[in-house]
């Protein structure tokens, strides 16, 4: 125990949240502000939101009391204007394409007491584990050899089981790993990983292994609501520890960060708020904003008594809805990342909404992607909560096809510099959209013939011929290079790329 103790004890350097204090020593998150503009913009006039509307189409990050104004909108004709103007600017920015991705859990162990998790040091229940290299290789060959997932989101627990050590040992082996498939191989090209809060030293080191995005969510936002789920005395218990955590990320060289709130945990539109809030901060602060935005909504999980105490707070689908329309047209250049906590029902709803990545195939278990055998008794011990979608790649894909939707597995972007202030410039001016249509359709013919099902193919051969003809009719002179790469990839080539 001495050790674990030791190694928490050692987390919270107290200088690297104390630098990005306010001059009064306040934190970004001004709730009175928050209420202030949640208050005032009660009752918004349409055309006020219709000016706010066409701020978000010229993808300006709102100010507090337009994103306040959003969120109390209710006539159904005005909804309807900001879900049209979501998806316009979506496909203004990210084109018509979807990114999936899979979360990979490595470790459960966690010296933290969050009253919402089965992962919770308390929780007796719980079985703990950590990935060995052994295991991690054959969740990475079900992965990207039999399923086809070349980008993952790495889920670890904060423990000195897994710190940052083990978090270099392990993105470095899973960047590693290749195995052969139907017509070529299949690799993992992007890890981002979703992680405590580390130091400035830790994530210098991790950025120059070459982690995609680092993501923290804060969970809630809410100081009072935070002190009362994550208990003193634990290392996340600490609010500003884990607020500037993407503050840390930059000052170590880290170009894309994730931030996030835990939807259900206190008012949704003072999360929202927050969230906006937190994405001028970085982008007064660093001159870019959050790479992506998520926002997973609390579910079910194996003794977890902290969720009885937050029922009031638990929304509706309707509210999840507004929430993720808001969040969209507040910070309209993010990426916007829609997880399988959702049914699928909902999810196939929400897509609409200016989703740019969702993830399929979901296994939340620790090596649940390499056993055959689901739902055994023990299943949820594993579990730091309950998945509602389990369809696979193949089946999302399909969604997405019947959509309209081209599914890219691109991981280009990252590969060729295009992050942080680079590709927010390439985003706003449409440029970014260009090279992620050739290579979103290079990769999709990829994935195609290496993993797809019959009825798969059917879908998408419409979907890659419409998308073909669009680069040839509005951006000819890349045409012939993008023919010339599809025909290698049709041939077996792997990983070609703008």
């Amino acid at each position: 125990m001495g050790r674990v103790s030791d190694w928490a004890n050692s987390r919270i350097i107290q200088d690297q949240i104390d630098r990005y204090l306010r001059p009064d020593g306040t934190d970004f998150i001004d709730e009175a502000l928050i209420e202030k503009c949640l208050e005032e913009q009660k009752a918004p006039s349409a055309d006020y939101i219709r000016q706010i509307i066409l701020k978000s189409r010229e993808l300006e990050t709102l100010l507090p009391e337009e994103t306040a104004a959003l969120l109390n909108v209710t006539d159904p004709e005005l909804i309807a204007e900001m879900e049209k103007a979501a998806l316009e600017i979506k496909l203004k920015v990210y084109d018509n394409r979807i990114v999936t991705f899979a979360p990979l859990y490595l470790s459960s162990k966690c010296i933290n007491g969050c009253t919402y998790c089965s992962f919770r040091e308390g929780n007796e229940d719980s079985v703990r584990r950590v990935l060995t290299m052994e295991e991690i290789d054959r969740e990475i060959k079900t992965l990207a050899g039999q399923i086809g997932h070349k980008r993952l989101i790495c889920v670890y627990g904060e423990h000195p089981d897994s710190d940052a050590n083990y978090i270099a040992d392990t993105v470095k082996a899973i960047y590693n790993a290749k195995y052969t498939t139907r017509k070529g191989y299949g690799q993992i090209r992007r890890v981002n990983i979703n992680a405590a809060p580390m130091s400035i030293e830790d994530l210098h080191m991790l950025n120059e292994i070459g982690i995609g995005t680092y993501q923290v969510f804060q969970e809630t936002y809410h100081h009072k609501t935070y002190d009362e789920v994550h208990p003193k005395g634990t290392v996340k218990g600490d609010y500003r520890w884990r607020l500037y955590a993407m503050h840390r990320a930059m000052d170590a060289g880290v170009q894309d960060v994730g931030i996030g709130a835990l939807f259900g945990l206190t008012e949704w539109k003072f999360e929202v708020m927050s969230l906006l809030l937190h994405s001028r901060e970085l982008e007064d602060r660093f001159g870019v904003g959050p790479h992506t935005i998520s926002f997973p909504r609390l579910e079910p999980a194996d003794n977890a008594p902290g969720l009885e105490d937050t029922k009031d707070f638990h929304l509706t689908d309707d509210e999840f809805k507004h929430a993720v329309l808001c969040i969209r047209l507040s910070v309209p250049y993010t990426g916007m990342i829609l997880t399988a906590r959702e049914n699928a029902e909902l999810r196939d709803k929400i897509i609409s909404l200016g989703i740019t990545q969702t993830d399929a195939s979901t296994r939340i278990g620790l090596g649940a992607y390499a056993e055959t055998e689901q739902g055994d008794d023990q299943e949820a011990k594993r579990q730091q909560f309950i998945v509602g979608d389990t369809r696979s790649l193949d089946e999302v894909v399909q969604m997405l096809a019947k959509k309209g939707f081209i599914t890219s597995f691109c991981t280009a972007g990252y590969r060729c510099g295009r992050t942080g202030q680079k590709i927010l410039d390439a985003l706003k001016s449409g440029h970014e959209g260009k090279f992620c249509k050739l290579n979103a359709i290079i990769t999709y013919r990829e994935w195609l013939d290496d993993f797809a099902s019959p009825e798969t193919i059917a879908l998408a051969e419409p979907i890659i011929r419409r998308e073909i003809q669009e680069v040839k009719d509005t951006n000819p002179k890349m045409f012939d290079a993008l023919m010339k790469y599809y025909g290698k990839t049709e041939q077996g080539e792997r990983d070609l790329y703008f």
